[in-house]
């Protein structure tokens, strides 16, 4: 039944894009003064999870650079990459000149290997971007003339709210291109067309598409996981189409192995709280930062871990009950998606 297991992955890059044409026009006429040789003002990327962020960013930088070969792309995922030097080492690794380094090579010599030399120009896709512990990173790349920024976040305060004042005051004048949820409508079209690449014909009908799309609640990830999973099954039982009883199975599925790769992804403190967490079952913001504390050696501050659980909040692996006072924080049960969700958080202020 599934005759392109590529199409149905999540990071799937389409050759064209459907119900994202006004995002991809912006986002390229953002970049266009790299086709002039001049650097663009940085593009910010907000939205939340499932709405074709990173697609369209992939898609559009993939484009300009057929138009223009020299324009170089790196794509840094800032979930597993969010230290300084992780995130220098992928701008070099993207353009090949990562000989001789090593993890006790100096940040500063990173730098300045990217600063010299080669200087055709880069555009640096920074997913995730708020997940980067050392926004001093991205000081370093707006530094350098060659370099251009593309950052993907989920709500522009909340990643302005965790930059220092050089970072802020040099990146705010920037473009912004804003992702809403799919609608059901657009999110069937959208699983139409990963059907038609990548299953059997008339392997899915129309109504079960609509079926997914409804489950997944404009979130093309989810929705195309449970296409995934479903012809999956379908190919295990031995059937020719994808049946109702395999998408109902689907459904949990697609959402608990979204959920544990997320989960799997975690940086350190951020799997440490999300464990206190699951150990808990439901727990205080004092409870929980105290518990924190005496897991690990050198604990971040109160306002770096109200942005991970308001993270975890936005990935469905945690949610807040409860106001103010009264908040407490719970882990979603697999297969559960979270309908309402709080992005406030009620742990100390102090620094």
């Amino acid at each position: 039944m599934i005759v392109d297991g590529r199409v149905l992955r999540e990071d799937f890059v389409p050759s064209e894009v459907v119900h994202r044409h006004d995002e991809v026009n912006l986002l390229s006429e953002a970049l266009e003064p790299l086709l002039s040789d001049r650097r663009p003002d940085p593009v910010f990327l907000f939205g939340p999870t499932g709405v074709g962020k990173t697609c369209i960013a992939r898609y559009t930088l993939a484009q300009l650079h057929e138009q223009d070969p020299d324009v170089r792309v790196a794509y840094v995922n800032c979930w597993q990459e969010y230290t300084r030097f992780r995130v220098l080492y992928s701008l070099l690794e993207a353009t090949g000149r990562t000989t001789d380094i090593h993890r006790s090579t100096a940040k500063d010599e990173l730098f300045d290997r990217l600063a010299e030399g080669d200087t055709r120009p880069i555009v640096a896709i920074l997913d995730e971007v708020d997940q980067l512990e050392e926004t001093a990173a991205l000081y370093d790349l707006h530094r350098l003339p060659h370099v251009s920024l593309v950052l993907i976040a989920n709500r522009e305060e909340e990643l302005f709210a965790s930059f220092d004042d050089r970072v802020r005051s040099r990146l705010h004048a920037g473009t912004r291109v804003q992702f809403d949820r799919y609608g059901t409508a657009e999110l069937c079209s959208i699983l139409r067309e990963r059907a038609t690449q990548g299953l059997e014909p008339d392997a899915v009908t129309t109504d079960q598409l609509q079926t997914i799309a409804d489950a997944a609640s404009g979130d093309a990830r989810v929705g195309i996981g449970i296409l995934r999973s479903a012809a999956r099954r379908a190919e295990r039982n031995g059937d020719e189409y994808v049946t109702e009883t395999t998408i109902e199975a689907a459904i949990p599925d697609a959402r608990t192995a979204i959920r544990r790769k997320t989960v799997e992804g975690l940086p350190d403190h951020q799997r440490v709280l999300y464990e206190i967490i699951t150990d808990a079952g439901e727990i205080e913001p004092g409870e929980l930062y105290e518990a924190y504390e005496r897991r690990v050696a050198e604990p971040k501050t109160a306002r770096t871990l109200r942005n991970y659980l308001t993270k975890m909040v936005h990935y469905d692996l945690i949610e807040s009950v409860g106001e103010h006072r009264g908040r407490r924080y719970r882990p979603v049960a697999d297969g559960d998606k979270v309908e309402g969700k709080s992005e406030e958080s009620d742990l100390p202020t102090e620094e």
